[in-house]
């Protein structure tokens, strides 16, 4: 019998159940084993992980990469080299901001032609917006692992309205896949954003008056209400307050099949951080008040999340410099691929109590879950893909722009105070990154194919605990 290529032991290990001390025996690309306490074990090599945590490897749900058409602002070549470094093993790509977007099989072709560069493994969405409704079922054929709908107006991808909404979930829900949607009232961002521009507002706090909460909860009840009719898996992407979490959290109670995601940037920021930092810190939905997020931790520490993605959404500088004087100029999206970890580490884990496993739920096995390929990635399982983090919990670092692997170095969280460093990031057994080098090669990442997936009823078994 070979002996296996790698034994990392006595870390601290956590799972999406549990916490202990132990080690992850390597063969090949696979876990060959989980071990528990510090055993000997034979292998070709072996690394001391005293006083580090070993989690599975992070899976991104919902990442921004631009290619193609708009690789100047990221491209799965940097965008993958960051998200090795933030200790994430596994990302989805967004059928946005590419141009074209991934609406048809030949816009899908060209995505998975871009993609083939990756570090680490990936897959792909695929698009819904209002004049593809035919084209859904060859992106299902063509493997992508869900479908993203814009509740309002975006980029370069066209709205779908209610009709549209409906007869996608219709037809997704045929496919055994399921819809992500952006749920921002269309109707009630628009007249408030114009009679704010009217009034001369162009201000940073314009922006969130703009685009309130009671505009994403319009949203967030209407999407629900359709997946409730049709029967489709519903998937709401970055949700911004509490009160967003308990209008999904009430449709799970009374059966709709429904899935709540919240990032980073709204645990860790406010709106008083927009004010301060500009246009670096606009997205959408906005950043909200410092009692929205304080409530919307709550809900994380209650277990009402189940996907944390970073929604990492780059460009140029100089596209933010723009909305220096006029807010609504700047792009809105947040670079966050490499903060996810440390964020919840600080604001989680050491501040707020979070337990290690629900980190390891929401930002690991959760989003494999949704996706259902979590019996092979987000957990630490024998048999399982050799997807693996180790991080210093006790490692205190501020980031500055060098430190970044996007290809703009910049980001909000440039100059904030974290605990919580990836050390080394190991995807299908191979060290990609370590202490702030990439190691992996160009194309070692390999596309997770959505057509390859376990049966629907099995993945929403295990997504909501039927």
């Amino acid at each position: 019998m070979p002996v296996p290529d790698l034994y990392i032991r006595n870390a601290t290990l956590a799972t999406d159940e549990q916490t202990f001390v132990g080690g992850i025996v390597i063969a090949g690309e696979r876990i060959a084993e989980v071990v528990t306490g510090n055993p000997e074990r034979p292998a070709s090599q072996s690394i001391d992980a005293t006083g580090l945590l070993l989690l599975p490897g992070l899976v991104d749900a919902h990442v921004h990469f631009s290619e193609p058409g708009r690789g100047h602002w990221e491209g799965f070549e940097t965008g993958s080299q960051a998200a090795a470094a933030g200790g994430i093993t596994s990302f989805v790509e967004m059928p946005l901001n590419a141009h074209p977007p991934t609406t048809d099989t030949a816009s899908l072709a060209l995505k998975q032609a871009a993609a083939a560069v990756s570090h680490v493994d990936y897959a792909l969405w695929g698009g819904l917006v209002d004049d593809n409704l035919m084209h859904l079922a060859e992106l299902q054929r063509g493997g992508v692992v869900g479908y993203k709908a814009f509740m309002v107006t975006a980029t370069d991808f066209a709205r779908s309205d209610r009709r549209i909404l409906k007869a996608g979930m219709e037809q997704i829900a045929r496919f055994g896949s399921f819809l992500a949607v952006h749920a921002e009232d269309e109707a009630m961002t628009l007249e408030l954003t114009a009679a704010l521009r009217a009034s001369g507002r162009r201000d940073r706090l314009a922006w969130g008056e703009g685009r309130p909460i009671e505009a994403e909860l319009a949203a967030i009840d209407e999407a629900i209400a359709l997946a409730e009719a049709t029967g489709a898996r519903l998937h709401i992407v970055h949700v911004s307050c509490a009160a967003g979490i308990d209008r999904i959290s009430a449709a799970k109670a009374r059966g709709v099949k429904v899935t709540a995601e919240t990032c980073p940037h709204y645990l860790f920021f406010d709106v008083d951080d927009l004010v301060r930092l500009g246009p670096v810190a606009k997205c959408a939905p906005p950043l909200r008040s410092p009692d929205e997020r304080d409530m919307l931790w709550d809900r994380v520490l209650a277990g009402e999340i189940d996907v944390i993605a970073s929604d990492h959404s780059p460009c140029l500088w100089e596209e933010k410099a723009a909305g220096d004087d006029d807010i609504y100029a700047a792009w809105g999206g947040i670079s966050g691929l490499q903060s996810t970890l440390p964020v919840l580490l600080t604001e989680g884990v050491r501040r707020r109590g979070l337990k290690l496993s629900e980190l390891v739920r929401m930002t690991a096995t959760g989003p494999a879950r949704l996706f259902g390929f979590d019996d092979r990635k987000g957990r630490l399982l024998a048999g399982a893909d050799a997807d693996l983090v180790l991080v210093d919990p006790e490692a205190e670092f501020t980031p500055e722009a060098r430190d970044l692997f996007y290809r703009n170095p910049h980001s909000a969280y440039v100059g904030a105070h974290f605990v919580g460093s990836v050390q080394r990031t190991i995807s299908r057994g191979l060290t990609v990154y370590q202490e702030g080098r990439m190691i992996g090669p160009s194309g070692h990442g390999r596309r997770l194919d959505g057509a390859g997936l376990r049966d629907a009823a099995s993945s929403e078994k295990r997504l909501f605990r039927v």
